[in-house]
């Protein structure tokens, strides 16, 4: 099975100007393909030091992606890198530049002189036509690549695909799936598929979760890892198989085993979200709901429709306002969270038919985290009130 990198090219990433969205779209749709993805890096625009990391990368990796860097300008060093990186010079297709023509004439433009270095590419590479954009992609195909052998056995010839993308995101998404996808299927014969299910919890810390499931977490397929985020830790199952069917059934087993030891602290697989299946759970229940938050700074009120915000609640305040609500509202439930930066604490509180609960914690991590974890925490506590068998 290939391996794979990823490089991203651009100054204003490295600057933050920019966030790279391209490096995770990429990410996923090799995983689907089964393909291993061992590293990712950002290079800025400086052709020596793309091509350095290009040389780099092919020595661990049968296919290296690069996006970004394949504009008009002198500061796209891209296509001079790649050439550097394999030991040609660049050179000038005439069908690659007709396609560029042909783009900027759909929005009445004559193409400027500068723009004739998007259809300059590496000697002997395969010219992708961009059908959206300016900016041709290519491929350059190498053996040339001399890899040691352990104990001293010699050496082995792999076999290299160096694949440049545009850093415009729909423009390499496009070419990308039109283009690469196929490309890499046949060339590489990929059969096998990667699938990743993530299971979301919440009320148990990473490293309770950690000593619950650590032998899964030693399998090597499927794979189990750990991700901890602020008031909810994530499991992530990800399994290689040669159907999509045969990924799903092993990582179900798997699901089985993380929920068996870990229980109602999973709250939700993929794209669940605690705020929405919480929600959930208290419209099954029938209840109407009143939300008051202080210190969050509408954090809350984001998630929550018609909370009331209002500043520096004390604990007995809170629950003032929160008695005062539920009677104006008539609601059921009545669910207040009030953070004290200073103490670096936060008070949650909840008025139910069966009565008031108060609930205060502590947090030890960074001041500005705070907020969510509160918010993470209560959302959780109400969430298994709500899933309380009667």
């Amino acid at each position: 099975m290939p391996s794979a990198e990823i490089i991203t090219i651009g100054t204003e990433i490295l600057l933050g100007e920019i966030v790279d969205t391209n490096t995770r779209h990429i990410a996923l749709t090799l995983r689907d393909l089964g393909v291993d993805l061992y590293r990712t890096i950002t290079i800025g625009d400086n052709e020596e030091r793309i091509a350095s990391a290009i040389r780099d990368s092919m020595q661990r990796a049968e296919i290296i992606i690069t996006t970004g860097g394949l504009g008009p300008t002198v500061d796209d060093p891209t296509r001079e890198a790649v050439a550097k990186a394999v030991g040609v010079e660049t050179e000038f297709r005439e069908e690659l530049w007709e396609q560029v023509v042909e783009t900027i004439s759909r929005y009445g433009r004559k193409p400027a002189e500068n723009q004739k270095r998007q259809a300059m590419i590496p000697k002997g590479a395969l010219g992708v036509k961009n059908t959206v954009g300016t900016a041709p992609a290519f491929i350059v195909e190498t053996s040339l690549t001399p890899t040691p052998l352990p104990m001293g056995e010699g050496y082995r010839v792999r076999e290299n695909a160096i694949i440049s993308l545009p850093g415009v995101p729909n423009e390499m998404e496009h070419i990308l799936h039109e283009a690469i996808i196929p490309y890499l299927q046949k060339r590489f014969d990929l059969r096998d598929v990667i699938k990743v299910r993530v299971l979301h919890c919440s009320g148990l810390g990473e490293g309770t979760i950690d000593e619950k499931i650590a032998d899964l977490e030693t399998l090597a397929n499927p794979t189990v890892g750990l991700a901890a985020h602020t008031g909810v830790v994530d499991v992530r199952i990800a399994a290689k198989a040669a159907s999509e069917a045969e990924a799903l059934g092993m990582i179900d087993g798997i699901e089985h085993q993380v929920r068996e030891r870990l229980g109602d602290a999973v709250f939700g697989v993929d794209q669940d979200r605690l705020e929405e299946v919480t929600l959930d759970a208290v419209a099954k229940r029938g209840w109407t709901l009143t939300v008051i938050e202080s210190g969050l700074d509408g954090l809350l009120a984001r998630k929550i429709p018609h909370t009331a915000s209002i500043p520096d609640l004390s604990p007995a305040a809170l629950m003032d306002a929160l008695r005062a609500a539920r009677a104006r509202s008539k609601a059921d439930i009545a669910l207040g969270v009030s953070v004290y930066t200073d103490e670096r604490a936060a008070e949650i509180a909840m008025i139910t038919p069966q009565g008031e609960k108060t609930h205060r914690i502590t947090y030890g991590g960074p001041p500005r985290s705070l907020p969510r974890w509160a918010m993470n925490l209560a959302l959780n506590w109400l969430r298994n009130f709500a899933q309380e068998k009667e």
